[in-house]
């Protein structure tokens, strides 16, 4: 068994298509589909359900494949490990993030960069749902995502900062001389959202609830830009996480609005999963947090409209 063949079977479960698959990993169809077959003469067993076309794993297959991805992983983090030694940190940390923290992560991770230059860092946008599943297939290192809302599984949690919410809307219109607005009355006025599938917007939903309230928002959208974007243009309202205004300040010609009645406050952290060794580029990671304290400099900004304030 070679680890080439191996990195040929988890990316045709990445991408679920032979000739996909093959050109990710920069070989022709036929050696790639070759590689597999002799995965299934060494197991003997079927490892991928075959017609036309790829239509998924057998039920060995995917115990294959999951072990495939472990060894991988392994593999790469022994290698990380022995070329710190030698050379310090190097590589590519994969981070997947929830759509609200995109913002905050070059705040999260500037100390690491500092100290180990030669890394570089791919983010990738995800739900939190994702996020875990993504961890567990080691597709990412480490997530950002709530750790305290719905349930996590298997994996370790660092608590980095705390998520609070204004109403983000234009600054001369409905709301004018509202210092601050109940979920209540926020559920009155035209709204848009993030869509259903993401973890804000089950907060969200849920804080609306508390108040006795239901909104029922014009757009759904799984981008916080275009939530801005239809507050300039359309003159809605948007309920926005106090630190991507706290990282952005609020936009020309909008104002944000404390959201109160009740007081919602969600915990953001980062999350590894439960395994052992740690990937090393994860863990350089955590290691800095205790040197970087996102939550000072977003907690400077107070939702009033007005620019973060700088005398705290």
């Amino acid at each position: 068994m070679l680890l080439s063949q191996l990195k040929y079977l988890t990316a045709l479960a990445e991408e679920r298509h032979f000739a996909r698959a093959a050109r990710a990993c920069h070989v022709s169809q036929p050696a790639l589909s070759a590689a597999i077959r002799k995965l299934e003469a060494e197991f003997r067993v079927p490892i991928v359900r075959r017609s036309n076309r790829f239509i998924g794993f057998t039920h060995e297959g995917e115990r294959i494949v999951a072990w495939a991805q472990r060894v991988l992983a392994e593999h790469d983090t022994l290698v990380d490990n022995v070329r710190s030694l030698r050379e310090g940190l190097s590589g590519r940390l994969r981070i997947g993030a929830i759509p609200t923290t995109l913002s905050s992560i070059a705040l999260i991770t500037s100390t690491f960069s500092e100290r180990h230059p030669m890394v570089t860092l791919s983010i990738a946008s995800m739900t939190s749902d994702e996020i875990q599943r993504s961890l567990a297939d080691y597709q990412i290192d480490v997530g950002l995502t709530y750790v305290d809302n719905e349930p996590l599984e298997h994996v370790r949690k660092h608590p980095v900062y705390r998520e609070r919410y204004a109403l983000l809307t234009a600054e001369h219109g409905l709301l004018d001389g509202h210092e601050t607005i109940t979920w209540a009355e926020a559920a009155e006025v035209p709204l848009c959202l993030l869509s259903s599938d993401m973890q804000n917007r089950r907060i969200i939903d849920q804080a609306f609830r508390r108040a006795g309230a239901e909104a029922v928002p014009k757009v759904e959208t799984d981008s916080v830009s275009a939530l801005c974007s239809y507050v300039k243009e359309n003159r809605w309202s948007a309920v926005m996480p106090h630190a991507w205004l706290a990282l952005h300040s609020v936009p020309e010609g909008m104002r944000a609005i404390p959201l109160v009645e009740p007081e919602v406050s969600k915990e953001i952290g980062l999350v590894v999963a439960d395994r052992d060794p740690e990937p090393v580029l994860a863990r350089a990671l955590l290691d800095t947090l205790s040197d970087t304290d996102p939550q000072a400099r977003i907690d400077r900004y107070h939702p009033t409209g007005t620019a973060p304030d700088t005398t705290r």
